[in-house]
């Protein structure tokens, strides 16, 4: 058999870009795991046939195997994910090729839309990165047409996150939230790389949600990085409610933060309902919950927004903070799978799967082009119609 001359550094660049073990990837090129790491280290070759079957377990272009050394890969929107002072470097495949499907969809959306007569949007950009917290705030929250008296029509703060979807999608915000690249349910989103990203466009504006964040925090990240789009910085985040904000960039994310806290939490009506409820409860703990329950906010934006108003210390939020994490995976590893024609149009929104669809039928998209805009075969099309009350 002819060998395939690889670059053995790429091959390892790619193994653990892709975050694959050797085990894992083994069993696509029906070798051993140690024949593998004998690859990596050039001590063997692999067929023409076992490199094709890397380069596609990999997600990479076979000819990338062969280059002299890793190619140098460049997010297409601006990254302002952190650990510390430092940026991170690493970038999975996975979060590569979740963005390179999203711009994907999302050049297509833009182009409808504009056929569709549909004009610019005026909150794009309308305020600068340094403006007060609290004029974005208050101008999303009229945007959205927000009000204290709106959490009384839902009944938990899952139901709040919901309600907040449909106010953006209305005002003209594409929302997507997801846990896997495309519809690859064996390609899972890690919450440490990425929590969301955001799109600035006056078209087509859009934030991507994290599906596999505990939906305790997602609601935060969706305003966060609605925020993103009020002062005209795409970008991608991993900003976590349990930790501050540093090094380069800080200052967008720290804005986004404050804007989401205030959204959320408007400082004016907390502090008078902590201080009601504070005379009432026993512990920060109880009065924690009881404000979560009003503001219908998970317990952790509440425990947070009380830490930046000096209601609490940082140790007494650290641990309430890991406290809810333990729950947080319980509840994590109990969830099933749901109905995948209910679950596609919060994955990718319900504006751009209905447009799709609809496209569809009047055949100005084929219907090969729905699929791959949908990451489905063209058969599922007419089910999902039929679902989503389209067809």
């Amino acid at each position: 058999m002819t060998v395939a001359l690889i670059n053995p550094g790429v091959l390892r660049w790619a193994r653990e870009r892709a975050r694959i073990g050797p085990d894992r990837l083994a069993k696509s090129a029906s070798v051993t795991p140690e024949r593998i790491l004998r690859w990596e280290e050039g001590m063997e070759k692999p067929t023409f046939r076992q490199a094709q079957e890397i380069a596609k377990k990999l997600h990479i272009p076979f000819g990338y195997l062969f280059l002299s050394h890793p190619p140098e890969e460049k997010l297409p929107i601006p990254d302002l994910r952190r650990i510390g002072d430092h940026p991170i470097s690493e970038v999975s495949a996975d979060l590569f090729d979740l963005l390179a499907d999203t711009l994907y969809k999302h050049d297509w959306y833009r182009d409808y839309l504009i056929e569709q007569g549909e004009e610019k949007l005026p909150f794009i950009g309308r305020f600068d990165p340094d403006a007060d917290p609290r004029e974005i705030a208050a101008d999303m929250t009229t945007t959205l047409s927000l009000t204290l008296a709106d959490r009384t029509q839902v009944r938990s703060w899952e139901q709040f996150y919901d309600f907040l979807v449909r106010r953006a999608e209305a005002a003209g915000i594409w929302v997507m939230r997801s846990g896997i690249v495309a519809n690859n349910t064996h390609r899972s989103l890690e919450i440490h790389e990425f929590r969301g990203f955001a799109i600035c466009d006056e078209i087509a504006p859009l934030v991507f949600i994290n599906g596999n964040d505990a939906k305790a925090a997602q609601i935060f990240t969706l305003v966060h990085e609605m925020t993103h789009l009020w002062i005209g910085k795409s970008g991608i985040s991993n900003t976590s409610l349990d930790r501050p904000v540093n090094g380069e960039g800080k200052d967008i994310e720290k804005i986004c933060n404050a804007v989401a806290a205030e959204v959320l939490v408007p400082e004016g009506p907390f502090l008078h309902t902590w201080e009601e409820i504070w005379q009432k409860e026993s512990s920060p703990e109880d009065t924690i919950s009881t404000s979560a329950t009003f503001f219908r906010v998970s317990t952790v934006v509440i425990a947070r927004r009380a830490l930046d108003l000096g209601l609490i210390e940082w140790p007494v939020f650290v641990d309430y903070y890991r406290s809810q994490e333990e729950r947080w995976q319980r509840r994590r590893e109990e969830q099933g799978g749901g109905n995948f024609f209910k679950t596609l149009p919060v994955r990718y929104g319900r504006r751009f799967t209905e447009a799709v669809v609809r496209s569809t039928f009047d055949q100005s998209l084929l219907m090969r082009e729905a699929g791959r805009m949908l990451n489905i075969s063209p058969s599922r099309i007419q089910p999902l119609a039929e679902q989503i009350g389209v067809w």
